[in-house]
């Protein structure tokens, strides 16, 4: 299979176009919904996930299952969705390694490119730049000026090799010519220990992850890998508005389908999860972990993803990154 060849946008726009049957449309949906979320109970995707699939019960009555399928970079979740039914009664919880994880392993039991169609884009988590409290390092410009100076002696961490922010890391480096080393440690709750410790000098971690230790005076934030400022860290300005263009790294989430899944159960989907982004208590309980709602149609989420694998493709070949 060609890894960089992905199908994505194609499948969205013949779900967004093709006119929904009637016998699915007034039977669907008539059993619980299984949403598998490719990580374990507690994190972000999985607050995300639970979120969403509560405010859908709510607004529809209908039920809907989450299946914690964590382990192998969420390769186990994906493949598990990947090979399930395509009746529109189990999707997966969509987000950065999907489009990214083809580039990484060379030996993957699904195709992350054919093997899923997208439903709907739900949120994007900007991603921060974070130093330790002590540091001396103010803004942006004043790292790449410390990082040139000191080539190969600063350090920064990260949850794991290939993970968002170990990549938003890397197109930094591509982005502003300069050489740190890379720390990958299990997860991110130990590299955020050795960070607030001073142990390491620098991370890049979701907004989602670090607000709480930012908020806290334990790390400072210096940039938002966002088009606009976050509204729980006004005081910290995006990395266009300190030189460093195109730089918008979010994490994100979204819901695709088995591909092959009715068009009709994919219009509900996206319609009602589209609904409920709207929703003031979703949107506030979003801004609260620093994520923001997107919605749109399924094709645009098929735009995005291939975006998404176009640009983070090309970073981790640049890096020459792989993993097993």
């Amino acid at each position: 299979m060609n890894r960089r060849s992905f199908a994505f946008a194609a499948v969205a726009l013949a779900c967004a176009t093709a006119a929904p049957g009637l016998a699915l449309a007034q039977a669907y949906p008539n059993k619980p919904i299984t949403v598998i979320v490719p990580f374990a109970p507690g994190g972000g995707s999985d607050n995300v996930a639970r979120m969403i699939t509560t405010k859908l019960t709510e607004r529809t009555g209908k039920t809907f299952v989450i299946e914690n399928r964590g382990g192998g970079g969420t390769n186990i979740g994906n493949e598990a969705a990947a090979k399930a039914k395509p009746d529109g009664y189990t999707i997966l919880l969509g987000q950065f390694t999907l489009p990214v994880n083809p580039f990484l392993y060379p030996n993957l039991r699904y195709d992350a490119g054919k093997d899923f169609a997208p439903v709907v884009h739900i949120a994007n988590a900007p991603t921060v730049l974070i130093v330790p409290a002590t540091s001396t390092v103010k803004d942006v410009p004043g790292l790449i000026a410390m990082a040139k100076a000191k080539p190969g002696q600063l350090n920064f961490g990260s949850g794991g090799s290939g993970t968002s922010v170990h990549l938003a890391a890397e197109l930094f480096k591509q982005q502003t010519k300069t050489f740190m080393l890379h720390i990958p440690y299990k997860g991110s709750a130990p590299a955020m220990t050795d960070l607030i410790g001073s142990r390491v000098d620098l991370m890049f971690d979701t907004a989602t992850s670090a607000l709480g230790h930012i908020k806290g005076g334990r790390v400072r934030a210096i940039g938002v890998a966002s088009t606009k400022r976050l509204n729980d860290l006004p005081d910290v300005p995006t990395f266009a508005e300190q030189g460093l263009k195109d730089f918008d790294v979010p994490a994100w989430y979204g819901f695709v389908a088995p591909v092959g899944t009715p068009t009709e159960a994919v219009q509900w989907l996206n319609t009602e999860v589209n609904a409920v982004l709207k929703d003031p208590s979703v949107i506030a309980k979003l801004d609260d972990i620093g994520a923001l709602p997107v919605g749109g149609t399924p094709a645009q989420m098929g735009s995005f993803i291939q975006a998404q694998s176009a640009r983070w493709g090309k970073v981790i070949k640049d890096a020459s990154i792989k993993l097993e």
